[in-house]
C-alpha cells in the first residue's frame, strides 16, 4: 500500500510542475505524466484487488 500512495504523491507532484508558470521542458514533461499516470492505475487497480503492492525482500 504504500508504494500506491507513493505514487500517487509523485503524480500529484508531476501535475504541480506541468501547470507551474516556469516549467521547462513542457513538452517531456508531458511524456512522464503519461507514463506516472499508466503506472498510478497499474498500481491502484492491484491495491483494489488486493495484490501484493510491496515488492519482496530477499
Amino acid at each position: 500500500m504504500n508504494k500506491t500512495l507513493l505514487n500517487i504523491l509523485v503524480f500529484a507532484l508531476l501535475i504541480l510542475f506541468i501547470i507551474s508558470p516556469f516549467a521547462a521542458l513542457a513538452s517531456l514533461m508531458l511524456v512522464v505524466l503519461v507514463a506516472a499516470f499508466l503506472f498510478l492505475l497499474g498500481d491502484t487497480f492491484q491495491a483494489i484487488l488486493g495484490g501484493d503492492t510491496d515488492p519482496k525482500k530477499s
